[in-house]
């Protein structure tokens, strides 16, 4: 059975352009190491936004090195990047994009959800890619939620959705660098848990919302984070009240991590050659919209 080594708790909002109060989670510069190959993740929401004409998001920024993976639970999320790649998810969608060598992108609530407002709620992962892979192209991935499988747990307990990885005997849909599991895990209240994760491989339980006990001991609340150790296979949860969770697992990727702002490499010359190529426009730049 795996323990937990230490719980993250949610710090302060802060908005990332005008359509995201987030809080950011774990970051690489301080748990770069003990997540490996995860960077960062931010919770953004819960939140209700009034309509408005407004494009509500964040303008055109780059990113090279890494994957960006982002879940949605309400509200509608519009992508566009400079390798061509875009779109619109909704609740239950995610997107995986790939920076790698580079690439400038945009996020912005779609324009009917701008339009009608309402509930807002998504959490986004940075995953990292091992030196090999940090100059493959860049690419990008809908996963819509009618494609990832769902697995009923024992006793009406929930359901676990696979969106990486593999759990009991599906496999989900997301094509990833390095083994990873990532599933969306519904919790109903009462209800207990095992789940597998191979030993060996990082690992974290993030509360999403609800309250939950993992193992014998430590109660996680709304936007707690558990790292659980390494070793053992297994991690047990029991919902104290309804919850959904997130579930981290791993291959750690034993390399340096040096990262500024949207940059993660592993030398600070592969940073500075990254803004460099930024300003001179070689990570692309977006098309105009029609």
């Amino acid at each position: 059975m795996k323990n937990i080594t230490s719980i993250r708790h949610g710090g302060p909002r802060h908005w990332v352009g005008d359509g995201f109060p987030v809080q950011t989670i774990f970051g690489y510069t301080d748990a770069g190491a003990e997540l490996s190959p995860f960077l960062l993740l931010d919770y953004a929401g819960p939140a209700v936004f009034a309509p408005t004409a407004q494009k509500r998001g964040v303008g055109p920024h780059p990113h090279r090195g890494f994957e960006t993976v982002t879940l949605v639970y309400d509200g509608e999320v519009a992508h566009r990047d400079s390798a061509g790649g875009g779109g619109t998810i909704g609740p239950g969608d995610v997107q995986w994009m790939t920076a790698a060598s580079g690439i400038v992108h945009e996020e912005f609530h779609s324009r009917a959800f701008a339009e009608t407002g309402g509930p807002f709620e998504m959490i986004q992962l940075w995953v990292n890619l091992p030196a090999k892979d940090k100059s493959a192209p860049p690419a990008y991935q809908t996963i819509t939620r009618a494609t990832i499988p769902a697995v009923e747990l024992p006793g009406g307990a929930g359901l676990v959705r696979v969106v990486a990885g593999r759990f009991q005997d599906q496999q989900g849909p997301a094509r990833t660098f390095t083994p990873i599991d990532l599933w969306d895990v519904r919790l109903g209240a009462g209800a207990k848990a095992e789940l597998r994760i191979p030993s060996a491989r990082t690992a974290a339980l993030f509360v999403v919302g609800g309250r939950v006990r993992v193992g014998t001991g430590a109660v996680l609340e709304a936007a707690d984070l558990a790292v659980l150790e390494r070793d053992g296979d297994l991690v047990s949860v029991e919902a104290l009240a309804e919850a959904k969770l997130i579930l981290l697992g791993g291959e750690p990727i034993d390399e340096p991590i040096v990262g500024e702002g949207p940059f993660v490499m592993n030398t600070r010359a592969e940073i500075d050659e990254a803004f460099a190529d930024y300003r001179a426009g070689r990570l692309g730049r977006l098309p105009a919209q029609a």
